[in-house]
């Protein structure tokens, strides 16, 4: 089950205009359960801190950075992917619209070498897509000042790339998410990396719990599933999310609201002393 393809094909669609692109992220922004936890984080972590530097470590379309440029203007925000293509199209973008607080480099999140260079990194569905995890977050733990503060969410070992399915497993069929290096992290061997990087503090939660991931399967497997079987799907996608959307809604905030004894996904938290 291939992902990215499917996002390259919907990022073509809405990047012929600003206005299409942002409702892209409008879009990520309200079915992207993850989106709903990145930002309650950020609210509640980061929502005072002025004039600081921000690093996005994995930015991928850009809509975690367009969110906090947009919010805190006086941020200034470095974006960092390993795709080219992406960061040639995001610096379109955000140059296009007079974001001026915004940049974005290409980079090998484990050959990055900065020192004391930010109040804040987010890393948003990245870690898991590295082999060399421990190596990355020593070099998020070296690009912090003191006190700074490191946002993770990724997928956990409960099923987090959907590998944990029966019917799939007896299948043959791979995980939904086949570019993924792990299946997902344990909550307490993350916060054993984030402690051996040299993290003292850290705080780690569940997201994506039972509502999470009903609302996943509804709002995001189901239809990139049908995609994957045929094109043809994108012409019924607008009556199926007419119907879904609401109740995904519904789901997702439930799952933001809750506390998780566990889920699919994890939030970390880790701050430099």
């Amino acid at each position: 089950m291939q992902y990215d393809p499917i996002k390259r094909q919907l990022g073509k669609v809405f990047n012929s205009t600003p206005f299409l692109r942002k409702l892209f992220y409008r879009m990520l922004d309200l079915l992207l359960l993850r989106t709903w936890h990145v930002k309650r984080e950020l609210k509640k972590n980061a929502s005072s801190l002025q004039n600081i530097n921000v690093l996005d470590a994995g930015s991928g379309f850009g809509q975690y950075v367009y969110y906090m440029s947009r919010k805190h203007p006086d941020w200034q925000i470095k974006g960092l992917d390993v795709k080219t293509e992406q960061i040639a199209d995001c610096n379109h973008f955000f140059d296009r619209i007079g974001f001026n607080n915004v940049h974005f480099e290409e980079a090998d999140l484990t050959k990055i070498k900065y020192q004391q260079q930010f109040e804040l990194v987010v890393c948003v569905d990245v870690m898991e897509h590295i082999e060399e995890d421990e190596l990355v977050l020593r070099n998020y733990f070296n690009a912090l000042k003191p006190g700074g503060m490191l946002l993770i969410s990724t997928p956990s070992d409960q099923g987090g790339s959907d590998v944990h399915q029966h019917d799939h497993q007896a299948e043959g069929i791979q995980g939904f998410i086949d570019e993924h290096v792990r299946d997902g992290y344990n909550i307490a061997d993350l916060d054993a990396k984030l402690k051996r990087a040299g993290f003292a503090k850290t705080k780690l939660r569940y997201q994506y719990g039972m509502p999470g991931k009903i609302s996943w399967r509804l709002s995001m497997k189901y239809p990139i599933l049908m995609l994957n079987a045929s094109k043809l799907f994108f012409i019924i996608l607008p009556l199926y999310y007419l119907l879904v959307f609401p109740i995904a809604l519904i789901l997702n905030k439930m799952d933001v609201c809750r506390k998780h004894p566990t889920g699919t996904g994890l939030i970390a938290l880790a701050w430099k002393q």
